[in-house]
């Protein structure tokens, strides 16, 4: 018998703290990338924090009744966020995206990549 299957004979499978267990162990895999990839964090409270402004203005804004109007929002946030996360100035960054890709004759990843917030010349334009 594994370690797994010694740890799950110590608790009640439906108990709280076995149905934990059990959870724990099935995801082992995906937890451990936490622990292997230093980039990556064990919280998740600065993204929840990022959308903050979104769950407490969500009732006042009449557009996000649809789900056009919805994802319009998501995408407009989270540029938005992106643009704080790397010390920009987001109504700049918003401003310079709008004059210059409406000018961009093709928009494929190549040409977005220009545009990504932490590249040099945004850093140097939307601060």
């Amino acid at each position: 018998m594994n370690g797994a299957g010694k740890i799950k004979q110590l608790f009640l499978p439906g108990s709280k703290l076995g149905k934990a267990i059990n959870y724990a162990l099935k995801h082992q895999e995906t937890f451990e990338h936490v622990l292997l990839n230093g980039r990556l964090e064990l919280s998740n409270n600065k993204a929840e924090r990022a959308v903050k402004s979104l769950v407490i203005g969500r009732k006042n804004w009449l557009f996000s009744q649809s789900f056009a109007g919805a994802t319009a929002s998501g995408i407009i946030l989270s540029l938005i966020e992106t643009a704080k996360r790397n010390d920009l100035d987001p109504e700049k960054y918003l401003n310079y995206l709008l004059q210059k890709l409406p000018n961009e004759e093709i928009l494929d990843s190549d040409a977005l990549e220009a545009y990504l917030p932490w590249q040099a010349k945004i850093q140097k334009m939307c601060k």
